[in-house]
């Protein structure tokens, strides 16, 4: 099948999105598909075989963060060459609600579009008031997946029709087979682990507040106070010496900033903390830094964001605190630091409920999306197919 994605935000600068698009195109090349993606990207930045530059991205204020888009004439064209040279059997378009190539592609495309809704914002003001320029290019989709409730739930609300909710994927081997690095070893759940005390992890960008880091920067003296020992790791880009400056100066050395690191060195981190920690306080629609802290092992305390609870299967595969409670998260840390057994049997719930994120199911899932609209299976009228309609959030004539 020939397959064309749209990737809405900036190839350069990490981000969800980008890596679930990354993933799901080298899965489907790995089945012997052909794949393309347009994506925003400066001129110096290096691209995989199968990414196409649609031209450099711009920051733009977008759900609570600064996203890096591509808009206007000149990517219009370059979208519309793409999308003619490419002779695609199926265009998947992520968020085409966004001010973004996805947009610009769905004007343009006049095959079976299926498109991914990413994000969760019940308050969205600006979806609202943007919907009637919106309406004719969504109405050209085929078929919606969202990548969780909460998004399903953002879309309904704001642009009415329905998705089928289809997670996030994640190469679970590729975490779950990651050898731990001994200088990041925490000794509560590794025998090897020096006597070094235990070690807490926390991936995400240090200058946006709401991954969180101030709330555990507003945690760690609670957590210190019980053990002593004990040492955060930071991954992440963003302003090292602003993100300690409210911890007292003798508890500075106790956070290790690693800046950005290689996905390889993520999963190695990942499986080298005793509790990885996600004190994220708003605007995620799911949570793939859980999926792949449970790929590799990792025990998961995290904020009880709604997406965050229904990764971590209710709470049965992680331990959640109230978001924003520095205190709780505090509290709950230490009683986890303190029960090793606690701490191993979060890790076997974890990686047991991670197994139906993985890219064998995901992308499984997808393929049948696509099969269904490249089938002609949209054209059928919805009460001739209303189960199938329904499954896979179809557009109606």
């Amino acid at each position: 099948m020939r397959i064309g994605i749209v990737c809405p935000y900036a190839w350069d600068v990490p981000g969800g999105v980008q890596f679930h698009i990354r993933d799901l195109a080298e899965h489907l090349l790995g089945l012997g598909h052909t794949v393309s993606v347009l994506a925003p990207a400066d001129d110096d930045t290096p691209l995989p075989p199968y990414v196409v530059s649609a031209g450099r991205a711009v920051p733009v204020p977008y759900n609570g963060s600064v996203a890096r888009l591509n808009f206007g004439f000149l990517s219009a064209a370059r979208v519309r060459r793409w999308v003619h040279d490419g002779a695609f059997e199926v265009l998947h378009i992520h968020e085409p609600a966004s001010p973004s190539l996805g947009l610009l592609a769905c004007w343009t495309a006049q095959g079976p579009i299926v498109a991914t809704f990413h994000t969760s914002n019940p308050r969205s003001r600006a979806m609202i008031a943007a919907y009637p320029i919106l309406q004719p290019a969504l109405e050209k989709i085929s078929a919606r997946i969202a990548v969780s409730e909460y998004a399903r739930r953002t879309l309904v609300e704001h642009l009415g029709g329905d998705a089928v909710v289809i997670p996030n994927g994640v190469d679970v081997g590729f975490f779950d087979r990651a050898e731990p690095k001994h200088e990041w070893l925490g000794d509560v759940l590794h025998a090897d682990g020096g006597g070094r005390g235990p070690t807490l992890g926390f991936i995400g960008r240090i200058d946006e507040p709401r991954k969180g880091l101030p709330v555990l920067m507003k945690a760690l003296p609670g957590i210190l106070a019980e053990h002593p020992e004990a040492r955060l790791l930071v991954a992440g880009r963003g302003d090292e010496k602003e993100a300690v400056a409210g911890l007292p100066a003798g508890m500075r050395d106790h956070v290790t900033f690693l800046g950005m690191v290689s996905d390889e060195d993520k999963a190695r981190l990942l499986r080298s903390v005793d509790l990885y920690v996600a004190p994220n306080t708003g605007g995620e629609s799911f949570g793939i830094i859980l999926v792949e802290a449970m790929s590799a092992g990792a025990p998961v305390l995290a904020s009880d964001l709604d997406a965050f609870v229904q990764v971590l299967d209710g709470g049965r595969a992680g331990e959640i605190y109230p978001n924003e409670d520095a205190a709780a998260l505090a509290g709950a840390a230490n009683r986890l630091l303190r029960d090793p057994a606690r701490l191993r049997e979060l890790r076997e719930r974890g990686s047991r409920h991670v197994r139906r994120f993985d890219w064998s199911t995901v992308g499984a899932d997808i393929l049948s999306v696509y099969e269904t609209v490249t089938d002609g299976t949209a054209s059928v009228a919805p009460d001739e197919r209303p189960g199938l309609r329904a499954r896979w959030g179809l557009a109606r004539d």
